[in-house]
């Protein structure tokens, strides 16, 4: 037990280090053309705050006009250099190719893709619903694959990025969220092969994919109420860290600084992941 503290501790000191060896200027994104998914409320609408401050060029897409109108108001209010709304259901197969489009229309190119839209979802206990889990990979995978696949082109054209929004729950299963945790592992299958055979290729388009853990948004906030004892963290400095990663060019980036030990506890120590898991999630029948 003692070596596996002293692994800890190791990995906590790097991981400190690299959080804090933070060069990235946010001005470098001046002019960037950036579409953002799921941008009228949490981390979507903080990321679209942050592009704003740096003067990029936006198209926003969610399926709320009233609540896509305000985060416009705010990014122009910021510095952004242009702001777009587009509503879309990405629930809905037809509507993804519409958004690139007029994305590119709009913004005459793509610099950035960030894609970070989610369905909603139950956080319960695992109870059958199959067709419910058909649709939640529909929006949490199958949209991002059709987004990136569109955009691609026009990314190549620009030497630009793919920002895959992930979750903890991508690299280790939790409770209360089966659907999820499973639409998530894919993003990283599919988006780390698609990285290789973009490499191969000698496609100049990164690919960062996001593991977050607990986020203070609204909707993360109601749902594990009484269910999860686990640090929470801004969704700003999240964001923040979200396009730093992306702007990078970095594979894979982990937010805040607990996730990175809590992935790698999944595969070398399985009985202590399990253990913190049983410890940090309660159930009450």
């Amino acid at each position: 037990m003692g070596s596996v503290r002293g692994w800890c501790t190791i990995a906590l000191v790097g991981i400190l280090g690299y959080l804090y060896m933070d060069n990235f200027n946010l001005a470098s994104l001046a002019n960037a053309r950036v579409l953002v998914t799921g941008a009228s409320t949490g981390i979507g609408e903080e990321i679209a705050y942050h592009y704003a401050r740096a003067g990029a060029e936006l198209v926003l897409t969610a399926r709320r006009e009233h609540a896509l109108q305000k985060v416009k108001t705010k990014c122009m209010e910021l510095g952004a250099k242009n702001v777009f709304l587009v509503l879309a259901d990405m629930g809905e197969p037809a509507a993804r190719k519409q958004v690139l489009d007029q994305a590119i229309s709009l913004l005459g190119g793509l610099d950035y893709l960030v894609l970070n839209h989610i369905g909603a979802t139950p956080f319960k206990l695992w109870e059958g619903d199959v067709n419910h889990t058909r649709w939640l990979m529909e929006v949490n995978f199958l949209s991002y694959v059709d987004l990136a696949s569109v955009a691609l082109p026009y990314l190549t054209q620009s030497k630009g990025s793919i920002i895959v929004l992930s979750s903890m729950a991508g690299k280790v299963p939790i409770p209360y969220a089966g659907p999820y945790a499973a639409s998530k592992f894919a993003l990283e299958g599919f988006f780390g092969a698609l990285r290789h055979e973009l490499t191969m290729q000698d496609i100049p388009v990164s690919i960062t994919l996001c593991i977050l853990g607990l986020i203070n948004t609204e909707s993360a906030m109601e749902k594990v109420k009484d269910k999860v004892t686990m640090p929470v963290y801004p969704a700003q400095d999240a964001a923040l860290a979200v396009i730093n990663a992306g702007a990078s060019r970095v594979h894979e980036m982990y937010y805040p600084w607990y996730v990175r030990p809590a992935c790698f506890f999944r595969d070398w120590f399985p009985q202590i992941r399990d253990w913190i898991l049983l410890s940090s999630y309660h159930y009450k029948p």
